[in-house]
């Protein structure tokens, strides 16, 4: 008898929760209208470009960054092929966006994520180096920043009702 669980046994649940997290609430972890599209779809130009702390980046910034992110990750996945990255330019540079400019950002995301998730899905027998960790990578670093986009967004309106 055999210890190994079938790769669809990973799988399966693995682009579940990726697609709970961008897109569609399964029930396994977020609570209706959470997901990443979700929140963003509900988030002003104004409310993207504002700051909650002299330190903090803006939310056009966290998503910027998390666009980025995926398109380093997808093209690691896809060549094997480790690339100079500066973390760094993303905060140091997207602050304030216009109207046209939040919804490029937003764009460029969906395209990202379009993309990354066609590479994971390309994946034969999930047993190359970053297949399940690629996957398992996008999964825990956009959630992370979900919840930040979440937090941030709270406080810029919590501002807003306290004013």
């Amino acid at each position: 008898m055999s210890n190994q669980i079938s790769i669809e046994r990973v799988k399966e649940p693995l682009l579940r929760c990726l697609d709970e997290t961008f897109s569609k609430v399964h029930g396994v972890y977020l609570d209706k209208g959470t997901t990443f599209y979700e929140t963003l779809d509900t988030i002003t130009a104004e409310e993207a470009s504002e700051r909650i702390s002299s330190n903090s980046a803006t939310i056009a910034a966290q998503v910027e960054h998390v666009r980025f992110y995926l398109d380093v990750l997808d093209n690691y996945m896809r060549t094997l092929q480790s690339t100079k990255t500066n973390w760094r330019e993303i905060w140091d540079t997207v602050g304030a966006v216009t109207p046209e400019e939040w919804e490029a950002t937003k764009k460029r995301l969906r395209a990202s994520h379009a993309a990354v998730m066609t590479t994971i899905n390309s994946f034969d027998k999930w047993d190359g180096e970053y297949d399940i960790a690629g996957a398992i990578s996008v999964l825990t670093h956009t959630a992370y920043h979900l919840g930040g986009i979440r937090q941030t967004l709270g406080a810029i309106r919590g501002r807003k009702i306290s004013d």
